[in-house]
């Protein structure tokens, strides 16, 4: 799958920022959002490495959600986990045609 039409699947904001922001070697909400899928994201050909330190990076993703909105962390991480679960999904099958 070519990266412009990675662009145009939903959640891609998250997961090409992200990607983005690991590679620059930045600490983001995104950049954890994409270690939680790492695994999902290389199966469908997509350079995503893994969390490495001894925070996972479900628990650093909560974190930061948590600093940033307090009481509705919870709900901003099921959304962004979702939004990435949904470009995986798509990827997927516009691999397969």
């Amino acid at each position: 799958m070519a990266d412009e039409a990675y662009k145009r699947l939903p959640g891609a904001e998250i997961v090409l920022g992200g990607l983005a922001d690991i590679e620059a070697g930045r600490r983001s909400v995104n950049a954890s959002a994409v270690q939680c899928a790492a695994p999902r994201l290389r199966r469908i050909g997509l350079e995503a490495p893994s969390a490495e330190g001894e925070v996972p990076a479900a628990h650093d993703l909560y974190g930061q959600l948590r600093e940033e909105y307090g009481d509705a962390a919870h709900s901003r991480y099921n959304a962004i986990l979702a939004r990435v679960a949904s470009f995986a999904g798509a990827a997927e099958l516009a691999r397969r045609g």
